[in-house]
């Protein structure tokens, strides 16, 4: 099996085509924008679809949990009516957005029953990965869920792989022994790398009677972790923008500092240390899929006026 979420989909905007008008330089420095970066399709989508139910609802409008992990955006939403609420039955009536990463099929089950005006907001990417997982059980293989064990997409996944799926967050927290002489299926956490699924492939091959892999990782998420990496091995030093809660910004964070050690996570401009770049002459940026081009572009504005 394998499956490619989204796969045929062209992703628009600026996440989705390479990046004009960098490198930009300041003076003797240079900063250098990844080719691929910030908000991907699913993220877009979303928003989108948040601003129709704005438009249209007479109620309330809430989504359930953050919409995207962005602390920044989820706080101009807030601004605008949009509240962020931890449970379905902490919105009495009204409209509920449900966030990118997906939720249980119980959850939007327990909404409609309340007479909630439901819209479904999950990323498509992820949607194919929840009907992979579904149809993984449905022909009788033990699903593995690639991905980290609390993030709420990985939560959603197992609700539709069921109770007895097994959760890894790499091929060393597999449980071989459980799974040898099993027909194992593997799907994956859309923000994943394709080397940690791989070492998990590797790892099952052996043990496993049959093994189907479904490669769930989204294209958006692949093009940036290239992206990221081509630029972490051409710079000084690279700033990544992105929530701390964002999973695929904190991939490449880490994917980044593999290759360029002088790596920093931030939110904001606001979190730069001039420090950090001392005799950096080439500065690189990147930014997860749910950041948006202001808060990249404040970014390397800042690092333009950085004193040399």
């Amino acid at each position: 099996m394998s499956a490619r979420g989204g796969e045929g989909r062209r992703e628009p905007g600026r996440g989705g085509r390479p990046r004009a008008g960098a490198p930009t330089a300041g003076g003797a420095r240079e900063v250098v924008v990844a080719r691929y970066a910030g908000y991907c399709y699913g993220v877009e989508r979303a928003l989108r679809l948040t601003d129709a139910a704005l438009g249209r609802a007479s109620g309330p409008v809430a989504t359930l949990g953050p919409l995207i992990h962005n602390p920044g955006v989820v706080a101009r939403l807030r601004e605008r009516g949009v509240e962020v609420v931890a449970s379905v039955d902490d919105l009495p009536a009204g409209t509920l957005v449900l966030r990118t990463h997906g939720v249980p099929p119980e959850v939007v089950a327990r909404a409609r029953e309340r007479g909630l005006d439901v819209v479904d907001a999950t990323c498509p990417f992820v949607a194919v990965a929840q009907r992979r997982a579904a149809e993984l059980r449905a022909a009788g293989y033990h699903v593995v869920i690639l991905g980290e064990p609390d993030h709420p997409e990985v939560v959603s996944l197992q609700a539709v792989a069921g109770e007895g799926a097994t959760v890894a967050a790499d091929a060393a927290a597999l449980p071989l022994a459980d799974l040898r002489g099993r027909r194992v299926g593997v799907v994956v956490q859309t923000t994943q790398t394709r080397a940690n699924l791989a070492a998990v492939a590797a790892a099952l091959a052996p043990v496993a009677r049959e093994l189907l892999v479904a490669n769930t990782i989204c294209d958006a998420t692949a093009r940036r972790q290239r992206a990221a990496v081509e630029l972490a091995e051409s710079v000084d030093a690279v700033v990544v923008v992105g929530g701390r809660d964002s999973a695929n910004t904190a991939r490449l964070a880490q994917l980044c500092r593999e290759r360029q050690p002088r790596t920093w996570h931030v939110e904001s401009a606001a979190e730069l240390d001039p420090t950090w770049f001392a005799g950096a002459r080439r500065i690189g940026v990147t930014a997860g899929a749910s950041t948006p081009d202001d808060e990249i572009e404040a970014v390397v504005a800042a690092l333009r006026a950085l004193p040399e």
